[in-house]
C-alpha cells in the first residue's frame, strides 16, 4: 500500500474530512467532528486505489518513454514505418498486463 493509494482514496471518498497523513492508514489525522469509516472500510478502499495505481503503470511508464508528439508527427511524416518501430519498442518493452 502507497501513499498514492491512501491519498487517492482520501481525495475520492473522504475529501475535506481529513487533515493530513503518512505512510499508513492508522497515520490519518481526521478534522475535529468527523466520524471517521472503519479501517477495514478504509483498507479495502486503499486496496482498490492500489490496484488501479499498479494496472495502469503500464501507461505511465509509456507515457515518459514515448518522443513528445511534435517530433512523433515529423516522424510520422518522414519516416512512417520508423515511428511505428519506436512506438512497438516501447509497447513491447512497457506491455499492457493481461
Amino acid at each position: 500500500m502507497t501513499e498514492e493509494a491512501i491519498f487517492n482514496y482520501l481525495e475520492k471518498h473522504q475529501n475535506g474530512k481529513w487533515k493530513s497523513f503518512g505512510t499508513t492508514i492508522e497515520s490519518i489525522e481526521w478534522w475535529d467532528g468527523v466520524n471517521p469509516p472503519k479501517k477495514n472500510i478504509i483498507e479495502e478502499g486503499v486496496k482498490v486505489e492500489q490496484k488501479i495505481i499498479d494496472d495502469t503503470k503500464y501507461q505511465r511508464d509509456r507515457a515518459v518513454a514515448y518522443d513528445p508528439i511534435r517530433e512523433q508527427l515529423d516522424q510520422i511524416y518522414h519516416d512512417i514505418d520508423g515511428w511505428k518501430a519506436k512506438v512497438k519498442a516501447v509497447k513491447d518493452k512497457y506491455p499492457k498486463p493481461t
